[in-house]
């Protein structure tokens, strides 16, 4: 009995540390990030991509109210997995971060940094007493001089820097073909491709526009976009991952 209370002890104290030297908050953190659907980063020669599986739990979801994916600035993206509610409070802080930036030194602000900065953040919530660590992993892609950086954050408050990574359900098989299909020099075209590819093999019937958020910011404008749902649909049809019964409504209006 006495060492199940200790075990409690270590358990429920954010700011305790286990004998072996474990926060087992944090680690409780990282499962809840397992628990959000995937979301993919890509780094390519010329631009970042950002992929998020946002298929709704039902059909009465308006699946503009998922979100996976978010403008932090205009150069600057972030994909999410995890909680929601956690992901909104860092991106309010990160957008918040990069205005001050702009209005302090008059520039954007740089990849690295920004990401730091909210890994900064996050760490503290990691060593206060009273409060919970983010039970959210964020993918922070975007351009810093004239380059394509790409980022993730932990619930530790640890930055890692990526040439492709995913985040959520699945990591573990979805990095795996990354790590054996990504190779040096991709356009984002190619890229996004591969991030798409890549969510697909976490979802057997295929994708569907309005179940996936894609967004690129490339090295020539430099600028956050997301493409349209009838863009999507032709690049899923092209690689042959669009769900079934879009392939047959497509047919449909064909004929």
């Amino acid at each position: 009995m006495q060492g199940q209370s200790q075990q409690q002890a270590y358990d429920r104290g954010i700011t305790i540390f286990s004998p072996d030297g474990r926060l087992y908050q944090v680690e409780y953190a990282r499962e809840a990030v397992k628990r959000g659907t995937a979301s993919v980063g890509v780094r390519a020669e010329d631009g970042v991509v950002l992929a998020a599986d946002k298929r709704a739990r039902s059909p009465l979801m308006e699946p503009e109210s998922i979100e996976k994916l978010h403008k932090a600035d205009d150069h600057v993206g972030v994909a999410s997995a995890g909680h929601v509610a956690d992901a909104r409070q860092l991106i309010d802080f990160a957008r918040r971060q990069a205005q001050v930036n702009r209005l302090r030194y008059g520039e954007a602000m740089g990849i690295e940094t920004l990401t730091k900065t909210i890994t900064d953040h996050i760490q503290q919530y990691t060593q206060v007493g009273g409060a919970r660590p983010f039970g959210v992993a964020l993918i922070v892609g975007g351009i810093e001089n004239g380059e394509p950086r790409l980022f993730e954050t932990d619930p530790s408050g640890t930055p890692y820097e990526w040439k492709a990574l995913s985040i959520g359900s699945d990591r573990s098989d979805l990095r795996d073909y990354l790590e054996s299909e990504y190779e040096d020099g991709l356009s984002t075209d190619e890229a996004m491709g591969l991030a798409l590819d890549a969510l697909a093999r976490a979802n057997d019937d295929g994708l569907r526009p309005e179940g996936v958020g894609v967004a690129t910011i490339t090295v020539e404008d430099e600028t956050f976009t997301e493409p349209s749902n009838e863009e999507l649909a032709s690049v899923l049809d092209d690689r042959g991952i669009l769900a079934a019964d879009d392939e047959e409504a497509e047919a449909d209006e064909d004929q």
